[in-house]
């Protein structure tokens, strides 16, 4: 007798535990989805053979805390980096500017900027130099005279400076075409490729991070361009393409659209130009 209330103990749990996952099951919801891409005055395509994937986090929100976490390039860090003078580096800290080259330029420096960098100066005797400018002031000291004669050198330095000071302020169009001049110590270039290796990083860390911690389901398209996902607990979700395009004609479109799946019920939704980010157009702009 005792064995036999035992094994109906047993028997009623394993039904009770039976029960309780067949309940659970049934308290989960569905996706189904068509994707199609409508380039520029042509029919729509569907989205063949492609991988969406359902997050527990927004793609885009993914992307910004990764960029975020992993630092964009410090532009302070960036400009004490550079191999330039003192005086450049200590220009650019205090500017909101790093092409340097640019037409107009020369509308934000002064003349006490001309004599104080030595980027600049070299920049500003140039592009005055071979008879372009008529009066403009030459230097009497020689580079000899650094260590032999120190005092004259700077004597004859200081001289030369505040005269080209006069000629400049009352000259001030001597400063322009400048920039053309600066072209060797533009930090510019190196600026963008710092930013554009930052942009790369996050690129290639967000994909992983979105699958091995906000995943919820995945699934690939059909021919059609439909495809579903069964056996989601309800909650709020992302449908996305993780940065990759779907392309059809002109249009390169990208997903990360929110959906809410609901106990016993199925989500149909139509992916489109309208609730996609059309990636070909947002790199033009």
């Amino acid at each position: 007798m005792a064995n036999m209330r035992k094994l109906h103990i047993f028997v009623g749990l394993l039904c009770l535990a039976t029960a309780s996952r067949l309940h659970a099951q049934t308290e989960t919801g569905a996706l189904e989805f068509t994707a199609k891409v409508t380039p520029t005055a042509a029919k729509p395509e569907p989205v063949r053979d492609f991988t969406f994937y359902v997050l527990r986090k927004s793609y885009d929100d993914i992307v910004k805390d990764i960029d975020l976490r992993d630092g964009p390039p410090s532009r302070d860090k960036f400009i004490d980096n550079l191999k330039i003078s003192p005086e450049l580096r200590e220009w650019l800290h205090k500017h909101d500017v790093m092409d340097i080259t640019l037409p107009g330029f020369d509308k934000l420096m002064t003349p006490e900027d001309v004599l104080h960098v030595p980027e600049f100066l070299l920049a500003y005797q140039r592009s005055n130099s071979g008879g372009v400018t008529n009066g403009i002031p030459k230097p009497k000291y020689r580079d000899a005279d650094k260590t032999e004669n120190p005092d004259r050198y700077e004597k004859q330095k200081q001289e030369y400076l505040s005269t080209l000071k006069k000629f400049i302020q009352a000259h001030p169009e001597t400063v322009s075409g400048m920039e053309l001049e600066l072209d060797g110590v533009n930090p510019a270039r190196k600026w963008a490729e710092a930013q554009n290796t930052h942009r790369r990083r996050v690129q290639q860390m967000a994909p992983t991070e979105a699958q091995t911690t906000y995943l919820a389901a995945k699934t690939d398209t059909d021919l059609d361009g439909h495809g579903q996902i069964r056996g989601l607990p309800p909650g709020n979700y992302w449908i996305s393409s993780l940065g990759l395009t779907a392309a059809a004609g002109d249009a390169r479109l990208q997903w990360d659209l929110p959906i809410k799946i609901e106990s016993n019920r199925t989500v149909r939704i139509e992916l489109t130009n309208l609730n996609a980010t059309d990636n070909l157009s947002s790199k033009t702009k």
